[in-house]
């Protein structure tokens, strides 16, 4: 997602490059996703209990994902179609620990 939204806001150099402040922004959310103490069973972010990331990298990530949500269909049909799939489970998940 942080690809496609950076090709289509941020010059780069390179077709496989992403700019250094979505470089930033990837290293910083794959940090978080390593230290989570939820993986197990992780919930799609948007459900999660545990709200790791600040503040402003939360918004941030919010608009990459508002802007490559929607093209991720036609470019990344798989991982769209899984991503869909990861939240209805969670959806599911949370359900149960209520129950």
């Amino acid at each position: 997602m942080i690809v496609i939204y950076c090709k289509a806001h941020h010059e780069q150099e390179t077709n496989h490059s992403l700019c250094n402040e979505c470089q930033g922004i990837l290293d910083y959310a794959l940090k978080k996703i390593e230290l989570c103490p939820q993986m197990d069973n992780k919930p799609t972010c948007e459900r999660c209990s545990i709200h790791c990331y600040r503040k402003e990298e939360r918004e941030t990530i919010r608009n990459i994902m508002r802007y490559a949500g929607p093209r991720m269909m036609f470019k990344h049909p798989i991982a769209a179609i899984v991503h869909i799939f990861d939240g209805l489970g969670s959806k599911n998940r949370s359900k149960a620990k209520k129950e």
